[in-house]
């Protein structure tokens, strides 16, 4: 056999794809986030601070369908290591063990994720997952995710395996996993919504999937491009209380997911809004400048990954109350932001969700058709008409506009 010199075999490998055939593609997502203790903010994290020796079951709904899937737990905030005793994911075509390096059992590193391997188990299009996860030792939920918008559940003992959890107490929020990747047989399309609650979709009916990213994945999977859900309730452009700032995590939550080609970028509300609230009393009121830098980071992140960046104009919130979050000044704040996305033709496209919601003779407040009743989220018919005005920057009449 000829021996290749180091660039021969650089120059073979670069024209011999590894692995040719695999196409993979993140279908569903739940953005990690750092727990917070009681004591240091008014809101509850609506989870345990820690499990040992029970299952957590989390259901998905996933976008796209695939042959072989994958799982990802996430320990992304976590001081030290986790143990993972067993995981298992069903869906319409039966149930499976996940194995992690061929093991059914792994451990988490303290700040990282963890990918499975990859199991056959085919999978439709916006198919309903269960997956479980069976913790043995002390498991502190460092990282969670607080507005699941889909109730989980925790069961004593190792039911990982079990069809029926048996008396499983509910879960509001999401526990480990943060991520379900399919393997699909034509180049991976995916794109991500990134924002805040609006995104995370409060305001929609829980375990019924109508945030604006889900009404978007369902009309996106005949194109074969999936969605991903990157929101997090309370998040900010700028500022790390409930979910890191926008810049630190875009990077994860985004451009490192598995077919990424596009993101539509909907926050900067709370940076507006939170300042000498009841959410951040003490905080100095927001300035445009610092916000438009922030976006302009975003930007040029996802530009230097060749990625798309759509930018979605900031709804309004009058009325809303939430102590201290609305003022005359911040909506002024707020219109003088929606006019640099829509006028300076930063972003490679422009949803304006602003002009979609507004009541026409009250433009400071959500129209009542579309408001969730808070004056701040969308409800449904808010989310679906989100949803219907991002789709045509995504597809064409003769199909997706993507590569």
């Amino acid at each position: 056999m000829k021996r290749l010199t180091g660039a021969a075999m650089l120059a073979a490998m670069m024209h011999t794809p590894l692995h040719a055939a695999q196409h993979w593609a993140a279908s569903w997502q739940a953005s990690p986030q750092a727990a917070w203790h009681a004591e240091d903010f008014t809101l509850p994290t609506g989870v345990p601070a820690a499990l040992q020796r029970q299952t957590v079951r989390e259901t998905a709904r996933i976008s796209i369908g695939g042959r072989r899937v994958r799982v990802v737990l996430s320990n992304r905030y976590g001081r030290q290591p986790l143990t993972v005793g067993e995981v298992h994911i069903a869906g319409a075509n039966g149930a499976q063990a996940i194995t992690f390096g061929g093991a059914r059992s792994a451990v988490i590193p303290a700040g990282a994720p963890l990918v499975s391997d990859p199991i056959d188990l085919p999978l439709k299009a916006l198919e309903l997952l269960q997956v479980s996860i069976y913790l043995p030792r002390h498991t502190p939920l460092s990282t969670f995710h607080w507005g699941a918008q889909q109730t989980g559940w925790i069961a004593d003992g190792n039911q990982a395996a079990a069809a029926t959890l048996d008396n499983p107490q509910p879960l509001s929020g999401r526990a480990l996993l943060s991520g379900i990747w399919v393997e699909t047989m034509t180049t991976a399309r995916t794109v991500a919504a990134f924002g805040d609650s609006i995104t995370d979709g409060n305001g929609s009916t829980p375990d019924r999937n109508r945030r604006w990213p889900d009404y978007l994945a369902a009309q996106l999977a005949p194109d074969g491009i999936a969605v991903v859900n990157a929101g997090i309730s309370g998040a900010r452009l700028l500022g790390d209380r409930m979910g890191a700032n926008a810049a630190s995590r875009f990077g994860q939550d985004v451009l490192a997911q598995p077919g990424m080609c596009a993101v539509v970028v909907l926050i900067g509300i709370n940076d507006i809004g939170w300042p000498q609230s009841v959410f951040a009393p003490r905080e100095a009121p927001m300035t445009a400048q610092r916000m438009i830098d922030a976006y302009r980071q975003l930007i040029a992140q996802a530009r230097t990954h060749g990625v798309r960046i759509i930018g979605a104009t900031l709804p309004p919130f009058e009325g809303t109350q939430i102590e201290g979050y609305y003022t005359p000044a911040k909506d002024a704040l707020r219109r003088e932001i929606n006019r640099w996305i829509r006028e300076r033709g930063e972003f490679d496209a422009v949803v304006d969700v602003d002009a979609l919601l507004r009541d026409p003779s009250h433009p400071a407040r959500m129209q009542q058709r579309y408001d969730s009743g808070d004056h701040l989220h969308p409800g449904e018919a808010g989310y679906q008409a989100i949803a219907l005005a991002v789709q045509p920057l995504l597809t064409t009449s003769r199909g997706s506009s993507l590569r």
